[in-house]
């Protein structure tokens, strides 16, 4: 529910009223991805955790990844994860 609106105390046949404003909070990143080191054929988990719940697009380069047997994506809360699994070297 948005809490933002007109509020009004009233008391007998006197009110006084206000207008609240709620702005959003910008989206930070409170844990960074850490840079891994991995064998061929082994899978990896990348994790980061946000300051709050917010979509995410996970890339490689500037290509954008798309969930499949590959690439798992899960964002329990604010926290992003992606699996890849069977790791090529072209992979990195």
């Amino acid at each position: 529910e948005n809490d933002a609106g007109d509020y009004t105390c009233v008391c007998g046949d006197k009110q006084s009223t206000a207008s609240l404003a709620v702005h959003a909070l910008p989206v930070l990143f409170k844990e960074e991805l850490k840079n891994e080191e991995v064998l061929e054929g082994a899978s990896v988990s990348l994790r980061c955790e946000l300051t709050k719940a917010a979509p995410v697009q996970w890339k490689i380069g500037s290509k954008v990844l798309k969930a499949s047997g590959k690439y798992q994506m899960r964002q329990p809360g604010t926290t992003a994860e992606l699996v890849i699994h069977d790791l090529e070297v072209k992979d990195a």
